[in-house]
């Protein structure tokens, strides 16, 4: 699936321009919808809305923007290195050097700082995936709605740090606790409709989700006996379907 992020500026021209500027990408290759044409309120002062546009970045610039990034950025990694913790050196031969690590979080930080003002971003490594942290910041916004936003810049930056690394790397993108809290949100709902549908004996149907977080449920029920779990529909987001599971009749003596 392309990536995608969504900009908001003073005006729909604004905030191509500014997707246009964080991309590398030029205006007439960027696919866009309007969300909001914004609104200047009144007198320019009071209840004033800024345009608002999402963004799919075309599959066939998706190398070039890693490409453009990276050679960009290679000069600048010296200094973002030192910022790395200590401890982290001894993750080093799990697979990603310490330029890489330095890359993935000097490009992350100017995607956001073009989204958002006040942000900033620790490392660390987790379960066998290199963790990004951002903390401050417009959260709401750089998390998009349905994690969209987050989404996107995890899948850029994960493509840039393993077109530059011999060995693929888990990346993750989390702001201020959000994949977390999401996690315990949904293996929660998970839970709750499983109850339902053992008490009522009918399936139950929840979503849309995307494939992150359809798996997340999978998982919170692999082990119940009682109910099965299957994805419904077509595209990235689909609907997640709880059935009871059939009770096998004993044979009888």
């Amino acid at each position: 699936m392309s990536p995608v992020l969504e900009f908001e500026s003073k005006s729909v021209e604004e905030a191509v321009q500014k997707a246009s500027q964080t991309l590398n990408i030029p205006p007439n290759k960027l696919t866009h919808d309007i969300i909001s044409y914004g609104s200047t309120g009144i007198f320019g002062l009071v209840g004033s809305k800024k345009a608002k546009i999402r963004v799919v970045v075309p599959d066939d610039v998706e190398e070039e923007i890693a490409d453009t990034a990276a050679t960009g950025l290679e000069e600048d990694c010296g200094e973002a290195m030192a910022i790395v913790d200590e401890a982290f050196g001894k993750q080093m031969a799990a697979g990603v050097s310490e330029e890489n690590i330095a890359l993935g979080k000097e490009v992350l930080q100017k995607i956001v700082d073009f989204i958002s003002t006040d942000a900033s971003i620790s490392v660390s490594h987790n379960d066998g995936k290199l963790v990004y942290e951002v903390s401050g910041g417009k959260t709401a916004v750089l998390i998009g709605k349905r994690g969209q936003t987050l989404e996107a810049m995890q899948y850029l930056v994960e493509k840039i740090i393993n077109k530059q690394n011999e060995q693929r790397v888990r990346v993750e993108v989390d702001i201020a606790g959000y994949l977390q809290a999401q996690r315990d949100r949904l293996e929660k709902l998970a839970l709750r409709l499983s109850e339902k549908v053992k008490k009522t004996g009918k399936p139950v149907t929840a979503g849309q989700f995307n494939a992150h977080d359809r798996r997340i449920m999978h998982i919170a029920l692999k082990e119940d006996r009682e109910v099965r779990t299957h994805s419904v529909g077509e595209g990235y987001y689909r609907k997640l379907k709880i059935y009871p599971k059939r009770k096998r009749k004993k044979n009888p003596s």
